[in-house]
C-alpha cells in the first residue's frame, strides 16, 4: 500500500518477540502494507450497516492503529473523529494520514473519556485483550458514550472446521500460547478467545443492550447501545 514494502520475516520475528506496544511501534511504518490492516471492504460494509442506526455526530476509534477506522468515522460522523491507541509509532502514522483527527495515546483498558461520543468503533483489536480484560475495555467504552450511543463491532464470519482458515487460526493461537509460556514480555494476540456468546455476555454485563445487523458476504455488525436516559 502506498508504495511501502511490507515487513521482512526478520522484522516480523523481532516484533513477535517484543511486547505488544513495542512490537507495534516497530511495525507501524510498514503496517499498512501487511494483511493485518483492516481491509477497505470491511470498512465499506461497516459504513453501510451503520446507516440504519445513525446519524452520528462524534466518533471514537478504539485501538486505532494507523487510522483505518478514522477513515470510516470521517464519513459516518459530522464532527472530527478521535482515535486512541497506546502505540506511539502507530499514532504517528495515523497523524500523517489523518491530520484533522484528534489522537490520544492511552490504554484501551482505561479510556480517559466521559459521555463524549455517540459512536465508538473498533476493528480487529479484540484479540489483544485476554477474556478477563474485556470487562474494563467495555466499561470504558460505555463511559465514553453518550446515553443512547452505539458501540459498533464488525465481526467476520467464523470459519468452519472443514475450512483451512479454521486450522490456520487455531494453529496461530496455539503457537502464541507456547510463545507466551516460554518468552517474556508476552505478546497478546489471539483469534479464538472472543466467541460471540462471550462477547454478548460481557457487553450485557457492562450495561449495553445488544443487537446485530447483517453484513452480507462479510459477517455481522454487533450494535451495543448504551441505554438512553
Amino acid at each position: 500500500m502506498g508504495g511501502v514494502r511490507g515487513p521482512t520475516l526478520r522484522e516480523l520475528a523481532v516484533q513477535a518477540l517484543s511486547s505488544v506496544e513495542r512490537g507495534y511501534d516497530l511495525l507501524a511504518p510498514k503496517f499498512d502494507a501487511t494483511p493485518f490492516r483492516t481491509p477497505d471492504w470491511m470498512l465499506a460494509a461497516t459504513i453501510t450497516a451503520l446507516r440504519e442506526h445513525g446519524p452520528f455526530e462524534r466518533g471514537l476509534d478504539v485501538c486505532t492503529g494507523t487510522g483505518a477506522g478514522l477513515a470510516l468515522l470521517e464519513e459516518a460522523t459530522s464532527e472530527r473523529p478521535t482515535g486512541v491507541d497506546f502505540s506511539a509509532g502507530m499514532l504517528e502514522q495515523a497523524r500523517a494520514a489523518h491530520p484533522d483527527a484528534d489522537l490520544v495515546r492511552a490504554d484501551a483498558r482505561a479510556l480517559p473519556f466521559e459521555a463524549a461520543y455517540d459512536l465508538v468503533v473498533s476493528f480487529g483489536a479484540l484479540g489483544h485483550f485476554l477474556p478477563e480484560e474485556r470487562g474494563p475495555l467495555f466499561d470504558g467504552v460505555y463511559r465514553a458514550l453518550r446515553p443512547g450511543g452505539v458501540f459498533a463491532l464488525p465481526m467476520s464470519r467464523a470459519p468452519k472446521p472443514t475450512q483451512p482458515a479454521y486450522w490456520l487460526l487455531t494453529g496461530f493461537d496455539l503457537a502464541m500460547r507456547v510463545r507466551n509460556a516460554v518468552w517474556r514480555p508476552t505478546f497478546v494476540m489471539y483469534y479464538r478467545t472472543h466467541p460471540r456468546p462471550a462477547l454478548f455476555a460481557d457487553l450485557n454485563a457492562a450495561g449495553f443492550t445488544v443487537e446485530t445487523t447483517p453484513m452480507p458476504g462479510v459477517g455481522e455488525l454487533i450494535i451495543a447501545r448504551r441505554p438512553p436516559g
